[in-house]
């Protein structure tokens, strides 16, 4: 009988990966936040580096063991200097603040170095300051500063909303009237009217594009289309008892569209010059006019309906006759939203451009009087990821790329340069890490900062003529991070569902970690097809996860099939099915982790993200139950007729078809096997909450078990402190079969 029991035993401690001891107490969860903490032990990592207006000099800020220091650095003469000295300035600070501070956190706000005037303006403690270097003599800035906006990041656009636009050479002032086009003559006042047939809802934008000659004058006429409103309500409101009722401007897939045509006016006859705009009008949208510097014509840019075809279109403004210049199709979609690049080059009557047509995401050079393509700038089985400037002068382009090397992680970002026709290419920083820039600019000079997630940062200064390194600025300390038990993520990588191609990911271990115990794995995920989201560069912890492994958990993460910055075809997986997410993919992945290192137990993985990866976190339960047993699903967007108009038709599509339910969660939530938790905040305006209570509705419906923890006033999130904490004790009640704290026992003195 004690054989057996011990057989037990040992069985129940393989099982739950721990000791079958004491539950987890508040005590394990405070130990387990403390590994934040260790961000304080990594110094001498370079912040905030800001170029001085267009000079080459530039400072930057850096947490040394001895306090915060600023530096300036001059990249011509290859030199370093103290900006000012930070404890003369923290003295001065505190005579003037009732909060003191010390050396060690003085984090200037909005710094800008008047080297003139040899003085400082910067805000600290939200109060904008000037300081004289000279004398360290402290004053309030009284200048007023340009206030961010807080406007709701999908209002619609007024069309209607602008002011009368003058034209260039003063003469004339364009406006709408009663829904036409009107000028005025601003030296006699006279006014004429140039159209005649807008109306209501089918009316010219007050947004008119004059060419330089002024005589002519281009305006889109828009049929509206009508609007879509979300509606939440603000349960617990900060300043009043009563709830309040919010409504948010939000289009949703198969929502109509407004549809703009192009029109075009003759100043001297005071006539509209007809533009055929039929091929156009089936359209996600088209974009302001744009007049090119000589006068002569007009583009445009045509982002049709589904987004597989996309173009840029001339007008001619003499005759209105139509020339398409670059014409893009696909037979999935095109990621106008991720990359889409156009640099219109008016002197020699070129346009930069950038297209996935030969299946990566490259640069070419066309010919904006014919459309042809006069060279391919960049090409091969690697990606363009972003123009970082264009030497117009010198015919040169700075650009980061990624996956050019075969030998290094395909991700990994490197500053090149190339020359218009396609020649010259050179790595600028050819070190096999991520690389970070910032140039001077007049393209002299650039800063690179460089590092993996197990290689601290290195900054230096290097030439933009070959990457030459000009100055080594600061390669960062985490001694003090290694002693503590620190340890790195470990790149993994593994081949996905087709066998050939490569999947890349990081694993993370506790702290704490023993190889001789097992762990749940947890998924953090993120699955859009508009990025790539596992960690590249340097970082000591995660907000995310790290105090969540802390508990006994290791975190992985990696960017499955459907996602971006590779091929076109590694992202067109995602066409028409997000469901997909990289699933079979991410799955095959942990799989190989697990064989190679057996203490990560692949009968307990769970997953948890969110907007869209709450979206995927829910998909896994649902359609791969064989592999998920758990998931915590933050504010998802659940079902994509739900979400976003333009996030969602970009992946899935229109019309909206039957894919739009076969990838839905609420559809197929009778399918969750798995345990599930829902996070949604109450005032979502990014996903709707409805579409999480939508899919709770159906799981009732379905009489599934779950559990729903909604967020009195919040937005957008993946749940905060509070979520963290409900998300924390669902991955130890599921996976480590031990009690958590009990949050409302009263603490005892």
């Amino acid at each position: 009988m004690k054989q057996f029991l011990f057989i037990i035993l040992i069985f129940l401690t393989v099982f739950t990966g721990n000791n079958l001891s004491a539950q987890i107490t508040k005590d394990d969860y405070a130990k387990a936040d403390s590994v934040m903490k260790l961000r304080e032990l990594v110094y001498d990592q370079v912040a905030q580096i800001t170029w001085i207006d267009s000079s080459d000099v530039f400072w930057y800020r850096l947490k040394t063991r001895d306090g915060m220091k600023y530096q300036l650095v001059d990249a011509q003469k290859g030199s370093k200097r103290i900006a000012f000295d930070t404890e003369k300035l923290v003295e001065v600070l505190n005579d003037r603040i009732n909060k003191k501070t010390s050396a060690e956190e003085l984090v200037l706000s909005g710094l800008k170095f008047d080297q003139t005037e040899n003085t400082i303006h910067f805000n600290f403690e939200s109060t904008d300051w000037i300081c004289n270097l000279k004398n360290y003599e402290l004053q309030k800035d009284t200048v007023e500063k340009d206030e961010r906006s807080n406007d709701y990041w999908g209002g619609f656009f007024d069309e209607k909303g602008n002011d009368p636009v003058e034209s260039p050479n003063g003469l004339w002032t364009a406006f709408i009237r009663e829904n036409n086009v009107y000028i005025k003559d601003n030296k006699t006042n006279k006014e004429f009217q140039l159209s005649y047939d807008g109306a209501p809802g089918d009316f010219y934008s007050s947004y008119v594009s004059w060419s330089s000659d002024s005589k002519k004058l281009a305006v889109n006429k828009v049929r509206d289309a009508e609007e879509r409103e979300i509606f939440f309500v603000e349960s617990s409101p900060k300043d009043q008892l009563q709830p309040i009722l919010h409504k948010r401007d939000y289009r949703k897939p198969g929502d109509a569209m407004p549809i703009k045509r192009p029109a075009l006016f003759n100043i001297e006859t005071k006539k509209q010059i007809p533009v055929d705009t039929k091929a156009f009008e089936y359209q996600f949208s088209l974009s302001f006019l744009k007049w090119k510097k000589d006068a002569s014509a007009f583009t445009f840019e045509f982002n049709q309906r589904g987004h597989q075809a996309y173009q840029v279109v001339e007008v001619d403004g003499e005759t209105g006759d139509i020339l398409v210049l670059i014409d893009e199709q696909s037979k999935t979609f095109i990621d106008y939203s991720g990359k889409r690049y156009r640099y219109d080059l008016e002197e020699s009557n070129e346009i930069l451009w950038a297209s996935e047509r030969d299946g990566w995401n490259h640069l070419y050079l066309i010919d904006s009087n014919t459309g042809e393509v006069k060279s391919q700038v960049t090409k091969g089985e690697w990606v363009v990821r972003n123009v970082l400037h264009v030497d117009e002068e010198n015919r040169v382009i700075y650009f980061y790329g990624s996956g050019k090397n075969s030998d290094e992680d395909p991700y990994y970002l490197h500053c090149y340069k190339v020359n218009f026709d396609g020649s010259g290419l050179t790595d600028l920083t050819p070190e096999k890490m991520n690389h970070d820039v910032s140039f001077s600019k007049d393209l002299n000079y650039f800063t690179d900062t460089y590092s993996t997630v197990e290689t601290p940062p290195f900054t230096v200064v290097r030439s933009s003529e070959d990457g030459k390194v000009i100055v080594e600025l600061e390669k960062t300390d985490i001694s003090s991070l290694l002693e503590s038990g620190w340890i790195a993520p470990e790149p993994f990588v593994a081949k996905g569902r087709d066998g050939k191609t490569d999947i890349w990911g990081n694993i993370y271990r506790p702290t704490n970690f023993d190889k001789n115990k097992t762990y749940p794995i947890i998924e953090y995920i993120y699955a859009g097809p508009h990025s790539s989201f596992a960690q590249k560069s340097f970082s000591p912890v995660s907000y995310a996860f790290s105090s969540l492994a802390e508990l006994g958990f290791i975190i992985v993460q990696m960017d499955g099939m459907g996602t971006s910055n590779r091929s076109k075809a590694f992202q067109d997986v995602c066409w028409k099915n997000l469901k997909d997410a990289g699933f079979p993919d991410r799955i095959l992945w942990m799989k190989a982790a697990a064989e190679k290192y057996s203490y990560m137990d692949t009968t307990r993985v769970g997953l948890f993200g969110g907007s869209a990866g709450g979206q995927s976190t829910l998909g896994g339960l649902l359609f791969h139950p064989g592999f998920y047993k758990a998931g915590v699903s933050s504010c998802g967007c659940h079902d994509n007729r739900m979400d976003k108009i333009w996030w969602n038709e970009q992946w899935m599509g229109y019309p909206v078809g039957p894919e739009y339910a076969e990838c839905s969660n609420v559809e197929n939530a009778d399918k969750l096997q798995g345990k599930l938790m829902l996070i949604v905040g109450e005032v979502d305006d990014n996903v709707d909450p409805a579409s999480t209570m939508q899919v709770a509705d159906a799981l009732i419906k379905a009489n599934k078990d779950f559990e729903l923890v909604v967020l009195p006033g919040v937005n957008h999130t993946l749940g905060g402190t509070y979520g963290d904490q409900k998300r924390r004790d669902f991955f130890v009640r599921n996976f480590l079969k031990e009690e958590t704290p009990d949050w409302n026992a009263v603490k005892s003195n």
